[in-house]
């Protein structure tokens, strides 16, 4: 999967990979009828609940179904945290992790309740 690199300048530092490029071309190939809609459409159970329960509201439409609104539901893993990592409920809850946590790695997954599409748009 490629991504674009990018890091904050000054003290504290993180590090950024942004996914937009390689999801383009993912939907481009689904439009064009390369992918089949439920290769694309597989969330995990437990990430549909997720997205439901505390997802942040993307204020996008879906571009899969067109029809559901899109949500982003972060998940922090790190050395301190549990094996099946951490659901982040907000960025209240980020900036308690990170002021507690030194080390760990948030992933922001792209979430369709309505049809089940999911991609990981951002890593930090």
């Amino acid at each position: 999967m490629s991504g674009v690199f990018s890091r904050s300048s000054g003290a504290g530092e993180i590090a950024s990979i942004d996914y937009l490029l390689a999801k383009k071309a993912l939907l481009r190939e689904y439009k064009a009828g390369r992918i089949a809609r439920n290769e694309l459409c597989d969330a995990h159970p437990e990430l549909i609940r997720a997205a439901r329960a505390i997802g942040a509201l993307a204020g996008e439409i879906c571009e899969v179904c067109g029809e559901g609104g899109i949500v982003h539901v972060s998940y922090a893993f790190g050395p301190k945290l549990p094996p099946h990592g951490r659901c982040i409920a907000g960025s209240d809850e980020l900036a308690r992790l990170r002021s507690t946590v030194s080390e760990f790695t948030c992933y922001v997954v792209e979430v369709c309740p309505e049809c089940n599409w999911n991609y990981l748009v951002r890593q930090f």
